[in-house]
């Protein structure tokens, strides 16, 4: 099948009912035994959000601001895949695919999809319009769950170049960050239709020669030695049992809201609190994009498919332009990326995390906009 269906975001009604149920009922454990997020999101907190979740947040109405964005529904290789289409006004604008991540979704785009479709409308010009597509990953939101094994990376950049030719689209770009900048990645390796490439988070390693670090090489080692010590548990995880995890993720509304809004403070240029950046209703949002659908155990399994990824060299030979955040997970610097990408483009940005869009729309913007001038 080839058809593509119009989709609009409609909860039912008693999947809502059993959500507050459900955190009505949270069976929860004692207090951290320190008075920060070093063991995890801490029980105040959490019960907090909790309690706005159950009793504040009105998700019809956030819903009704999410089907503002025209959606659909096709199937590549058996499976159903869910993606905002978003033409732009403007003729002559240009096709992005914009791929999101875990934990993030396509939520993290709902403050760029708009400059990025009607510049004009937004401080730019007709000629920086973008016709945006954003999917929801396999597994993830409201894209259907694989069933068998083989949808990773390579197989998602496959169908990413399906999906833009069946919307019309010869010639596109692609962006992402977290899963998406390996989507991305791949996308430029596997060439096909795309033309040029951007991503705020580069999949680079450490060259061989560790002496005579400069300070951003060293700063890059840093953010590693810490991901690795403090911050990949939940990788760990995913990669070898994603099964597992995902019972309670699935069951628990409050483990699954625990288990992402984490990775929001730590890996968010947010001092500490995720709210300095994002709103309740917007972590929130993402926190649906999972508990809705049941996404716990399949949104896992990407890392178990693909987690290997994030070794490769092979070399994207198209333009490539690097929007380098401060707080990204992974900060390495243009010389380490410089043997991975032809990187033509690349901004050090003032501040900034994870993820991109959803914390800095405008910087996010101005960086996709300047790039893709040069590949049109």
């Amino acid at each position: 099948m080839t058809d593509i269906r119009p989709f609009r975001i409609a909860v039912p009604d008693d999947d809502l009912a059993d959500l507050r149920d459900r955190l009505a009922r949270t069976r929860w454990p004692e207090a951290e035994c320190v008075d920060d997020w070093s063991q995890g999101i801490p029980l105040d907190y959490t019960r907090s959000l909790a309690q706005y979740w159950a009793d504040g947040y009105d998700w019809r109405a956030r819903e009704a601001a999410l089907n503002r964005f025209d959606q659909f529904l096709t199937e590549i290789d058996g499976l159903d895949i869910h993606f905002i289409h978003q033409r732009s006004p403007h003729p002559d604008a240009f096709p992005l695919v914009i791929t999101h991540g875990w934990p993030g979704s396509v939520v993290e785009f709902h403050k760029v999809i708009e400059p990025l479709t009607d510049p004009t409308a937004h401080g730019g010009r007709a000629e920086d319009a973008f016709h945006v597509v954003c999917p929801s990953l396999p597994g993830y939101g409201f894209s259907g769950k694989p069933s068998r094994t083989g949808w990773g990376v390579q197989k998602i950049a496959e169908a990413w170049e399906t999906l833009m030719g069946r919307l019309g689209y010869d010639r596109y770009g692609a962006q992402g960050g977290d899963w998406g900048a390996a989507v991305t990645t791949m996308i430029g390796r596997n060439r096909g239709h795309c033309v040029g490439i951007h991503t705020n988070m580069p999949i680079a390693l450490p060259p061989g020669d560790l002496s005579n670090l400069s300070a951003a090489e060293q700063d890059a080692l840093n953010a590693m030695a810490h991901y690795q010590k403090w911050d990949s548990g939940y990788a760990k995880q995913q990669s070898t049992r994603p099964q597992t995890v995902g019972y309670g993720l699935v069951d628990s509304p409050v483990g699954q809201l625990a288990w992402i809004v984490e990775k929001f403070w730590s890996w968010m240029d947010c001092n500490g609190n995720p709210e300095n950046v994002l709103s309740r209703d917007e972590l929130l949002d993402n926190v649906m994009m999972y508990w809705i659908p049941g996404a716990g155990a399949s949104s896992a399994r990407l890392y178990w498919e693909s987690f290997h990824v994030w070794g490769s060299t092979e070399r994207v030979e198209l333009p490539t332009g690097v929007a380098a955040f401060p707080k990204e997970i992974a900060r390495s610097p243009r010389s380490w990326c410089e043997t991975t990408y032809n990187i033509t483009h690349w901004t050090d940005m003032p501040r900034g995390g994870h993820f991109a869009a959803f914390e800095q729309p405008e910087l996010f913007v101005d960086d996709v906009r300047a790039f893709f001038a040069t590949v049109r």
